[in-house]
């Protein structure tokens, strides 16, 4: 005869898995959004553009080349915190969310690596000739480290995906029937202390009723 098993038991084996997981997405999903926002204010590519003064130095941070990653970022990481504010179907929605945003970050981080679209404009600003080129283009490992960030993040949010309904909700103000947790009886102001009839009043009570 197989034995089966308890309900009991086999909730206690998924709790630490549950908190295995709730820490490896909080880790990644900072990191990644960490990683993308330092990565956005480097220098992505750099170059030169010709001028009746020489050749003047050109370089762009990855916001003049593409300011998506860091606000795909921005939004993982507010993704990220409203996994516990909500529950349920809510929380699916929004770990997709989260995983969406890692890999647009993952893919707007790639297109920007050989961008020159950013250089060109900043020869041309830099010239004062609408039609300036960037000459001798280099791009630099940062769009790559962005692109990293945007992994870290959509793992975050597969881990949210496979194991966010185990988790806990932030919100601790209701028990785990649901319901509200009762509140406390207050007892009547004693007569002979002003000052608590005070505070009844301050509450909006009557301290002429009794409790």
């Amino acid at each position: 005869m197989s034995a089966v098993p308890h309900p009991r038991a086999s909730e206690d084996q998924a709790q630490p898995s549950a908190r295995r997981s709730l820490a490896a997405a909080l880790l990644l999903g900072a990191l990644g959004a960490a990683i993308a926002l330092l990565s956005g204010g480097q220098i992505w590519s750099e170059g030169t553009a010709s001028a009746a003064q020489g050749a003047l130095p050109l370089a762009v941070s990855g916001r003049d080349v593409t300011g998506l990653p860091a606000a795909l970022a921005v939004v993982g990481l507010a993704a990220l915190v409203a996994v516990f504010a909500v529950r349920r179907a809510g929380r699916t929605v929004v770990a997709g969310l989260l995983a969406l945003s890692g890999a647009a970050a993952v893919l707007t981080s790639f297109l920007g690596a050989s961008d020159t679209a950013a250089l060109r404009a900043e020869a041309a600003r830099a010239t004062g000739l609408a039609e300036a080129g960037a000459e001798h283009v280099t791009h630099t490992a940062w769009p790559w480290v962005s692109a990293a960030g945007g992994l870290l993040l959509l793992l975050a949010g597969l881990l949210a995906l496979r194991h966010g309904r185990h988790w806990p909700a932030m919100s601790g103000r209701y028990e785990r029937d649901g319901r509200s947790a009762p509140a406390r009886t207050r007892t009547a102001p004693d007569p002979d202390r002003p000052e608590e009839i005070w505070k009844a009043l301050d509450r909006g009570e009557d301290p002429t009723r009794d409790g």
